[in-house]
């Protein structure tokens, strides 16, 4: 199912921010729906954010409104999760997904659903 590529994530401290880029090199994003999720240790997967294919972006976590931006850039294929304010309880594993919705489709999955993740990338909020 790993076949999205991530970059980004690292250490930041409380307050920073940071950009986690997702890209699709086997495919074409246009019809997808695409979201972050993130799992923390010892604690259940949660999902982020998603984006329709027609552009509706949905929270999937009260926690991140109004410190998390989801967007994609259909022309290069990529999506992207900036994250500002970041507190310590954001720290996790961060995973993008797709899933093929069709075009312009409002709805967001449910995480099952997702067809497509990236491999994972650390992020650590702590000084």
């Amino acid at each position: 199912q790993l076949q999205l590529v991530e970059s980004g994530g690292g250490l930041v401290q409380p307050g920073g921010s940071l950009r986690l880029s997702c890209a699709a090199p086997g495919f074409t994003l246009d019809y997808y729906a695409i979201g972050w999720f993130r799992q923390a240790p010892g604690k259940e997967r949660e999902g982020v954010l998603c984006m329709s294919s027609s552009g509706d972006m949905t929270s999937y976590a009260d926690s991140v409104k109004g410190r998390f931006t989801i967007s994609r850039d259909n022309a290069k294929n990529t999506f992207s999760l900036e994250m500002n304010s970041l507190k310590p309880e954001d720290t996790a594993v961060y995973y993008c997904a797709a899933a093929l919705m069709g075009p312009a489709n409002g709805r967001c999955p449910e995480l099952d659903e997702y067809d497509y993740r990236g491999q994972g990338t650390q992020v650590t909020v702590g000084s």
